[in-house]
């Protein structure tokens, strides 16, 4: 028996697991903390999830999880790696975004500090998540696909994907600060590219 393959996968399971708790709570603490407060808007999977709370008072990690079913269910034919791997980002960071819930009562900062920490915190946490090939929903899963198909960073793919449900939601959900909703998107896609460009060096 090869002990050193067996403390090799053990090793690359903590990896995962602590980028999964990492990121999530990362994620977590910056929509609960920074983006709910001031009803910012985010984009791709975890957008829609807010368009969800905002308009209909649904728990948004719940609806994560219900909207990101059909895309999960192409990756479990198509790219089992990226479904094993991805299952647990959303399951876990859908439960963290529902379960830090109370602290979006708190006082936030204003406006314009709230989206950039937002996409500071938020885009670290996908960042990590990202690097260890771990999606924390749909878009991201979706990201990571594109990206391995067309070699471009996840990070643009997200980007793309986030400006396009920020325009869905600028229609359906009026008191949505827009402006700072797209500081906010971009500060996102900057961080997670950043992220995502450190780890490929290490």
């Amino acid at each position: 028996m090869n002990y050193g393959l067996i403390g090799q996968g053990g090793l690359y399971v903590i990896k995962k697991a602590i980028a999964i708790l990492i990121g999530s709570s990362l994620l977590a603490l910056g929509i609960n903390l920074f983006v709910i407060p001031n009803h910012l808007l985010d984009g791709g999977i975890i957008g829609l999830g807010l368009i969800a709370k905002y308009a209909f008072e649904l728990k948004p990690g719940l609806t994560i999880i219900a909207l990101s079913i059909p895309l999960y269910g192409v990756a479990f034919f198509f790219n089992r790696t990226y479904f094993y791997n991805g299952i647990h980002g959303l399951l876990i960071s859908s439960f963290l975004i529902d379960f830090f819930f109370p602290l979006s009562f708190w006082e936030a900062p204003p406006i314009l500090i709230s989206s950039i920490l937002a996409g500071i915190l938020i885009g670290t946490g996908i960042g990590i998540m990202l690097s260890a090939e771990i999606s924390s929903g749909a878009s991201d899963l979706l990201a990571l696909l594109l990206a391995r198909l067309t070699n471009v960073n996840a990070g643009i793919f997200i980007f793309i994907i986030d400006c396009f449900v920020l325009l869905i939601g600028s229609f359906y959900i009026q008191e949505v600060t827009i402006f700072y909703s797209a500081i906010m998107v971009i500060t996102i896609g900057i961080t997670t590219s950043s992220i995502l460009r450190y780890f490929r060096k290490k």
